[in-house]
């Protein structure tokens, strides 16, 4: 929801704070208000939870005699699968959660909301609800219906370019004093700069989690950006790809293409996550996914991996079944169990984290070998030896690169 054309900073500031402001703050409360601007940059901008913050402000402004009973937070996300997070807190129901998805929705949303007018003005916009008719903004009645008197809404315009905003309303008869907006003029510049700087960090964690996985984001933002660096992970290791792809999409669009691929993707990619896996690659039509053992050698990992392999086999099946696909899709499935590795590589200051190994190797080989034995799912001897059942043995098979044959299976079939 907080998208929209950005602004120039020059002409549309976060707040007009020359200094000028802090003249209408009440002298009593002048060095308590310093003192909430040195929480919002200490305490505040490290919390864990944004929604934390709000709360915090919320409290703190009611402290200092601000009678905010609602404050909610609109911030702009770089997400695959929405496009902004809003946080709403309100004296009886404290913090809540909203995701505002990519659409149509969305966007009307917005345009029907005071944020559409800030946006474009630049201006701080205070209601009155006394005095403002329901049909003015979408959210006018539900503020009436909650009993509010003010509401203010205001914006914040991050560096980047995106729009963003911060809104408080009161129930108070009195509303929103010139007192009040003197020292939310005040305090908002550093709120700015505070929510700028959780932004820009959830962003980059964000952006990270999508393109490389939840694993390498993670040693990316530790620090891990030196080429040569490789971290080992002993794991069920997944390789699944689909079968005559090339032929599939040849009279396809390219748009048309992705869309296959992408719906293709929905039927693997969330039973393995849910089983607790973690997709460390798309390869084109192919993606490996790796299941972390947890040190305890009970075959956890061995099992999600089938678990998930299954799920995602039948997800497929039923999506062949609705007519999800413009012609029937067919995968292959294969399950091995060793040590995955990824590190960094590239030349100069274009790194990939790239995933790599002789176990890995071994499981993209035995993933050719589904065609040729007419099975969606086959396992290695490694793999199976993890495993609390007793899958059917498909005798030992040469795979290319590898020096020796692998023992192959594939799971028990019912009745077995």
């Amino acid at each position: 929801m907080p998208r929209a054309a950005p602004p120039a900073p020059a002409q549309h500031p976060t707040a007009a704070a020359d200094g000028s402001e802090a003249g209408a703050i009440p002298i009593g409360l002048f060095r308590a208000c310093v003192a909430l601007r040195d929480w919002l940059l200490s305490e505040g901008a490290r919390m864990p939870e944004s929604g934390d913050l709000l709360a915090g402000l919320a409290q703190r402004l009611n402290d200092l005699g601000i009678p905010v009973d609602r404050a909610t937070t609109a911030i702009d996300a770089l997400h695959s699968e929405y496009t902004g997070v809003g946080r709403f807190w309100t004296r009886e129901g404290g913090v809540t959660l909203r995701l505002f998805p990519h659409g149509e929705a969305s966007d009307r949303a917005l345009a029907e909301s005071p944020f559409a007018v800030v946006y474009a003005t630049g201006e701080w916009l205070l209601l009155d609800l006394d005095k403002t008719p329901d049909d003015r903004f979408g959210i006018v009645a539900e503020l009436k219906a909650a009993g509010y008197r003010h509401h203010l809404t205001i914006p914040i315009f991050f560096t980047n370019g995106t729009n963003n905003g911060v809104t408080f309303a009161t129930r108070s008869p009195a509303g929103f004093s010139a007192e009040s907006i003197a020292v939310l003029r005040f305090i908002v510049p550093t709120l700015s700069a505070v929510m700028e700087m959780r932004g820009l960090n959830t962003r980059l964690d964000q952006v990270l989690r999508i393109y490389v996985g939840d694993g390498p984001h993670h040693a990316i933002l530790s620090g891990s950006i030196r080429r040569g660096q490789v971290e080992r992970i002993r794991s069920a290791i997944l390789f699944a790809d689909m079968r005559s792809y090339t032929h599939l999409t040849q009279a396809l669009t390219p748009e048309a293409s992705v869309d296959l691929l992408n719906t293709y993707f929905d039927c693997l990619v969330p039973p393995i996550e849910s089983e607790g896996g973690e997709v460390l690659k798309y390869m084109g039509d192919g993606l490996l996914a790796i299941f972390r053992e947890t040190g305890d050698g009970l075959g956890g990992a061995a099992q999600s991996a089938l678990t998930a392999a299954q799920t995602a086999l039948r997800r497929l099946d039923e999506a062949n079944a609705a007519a999800r696909f413009p012609t029937r899709i067919s995968a292959g499935i294969a399950l091995h169990h060793g040590e995955a590795a990824y590190g960094n590589v590239g030349s100069g200051a274009r790194l990939d984290f790239t995933v790599i190994g002789r176990d890995v190797n071994l499981a993209s080989r035995l993933a050719k070998l589904n065609k040729l034995l007419a099975e969606p799912l086959l396992m290695s001897k490694p793999f199976v030896d993890f495993l609390w059942g007793d899958p059917e043995p498909l005798g030992s098979h040469p795979l290319d690169g590898i020096p020796e044959e692998i023992a192959i299976y594939r799971p028990a079939r019912s009745g077995h």
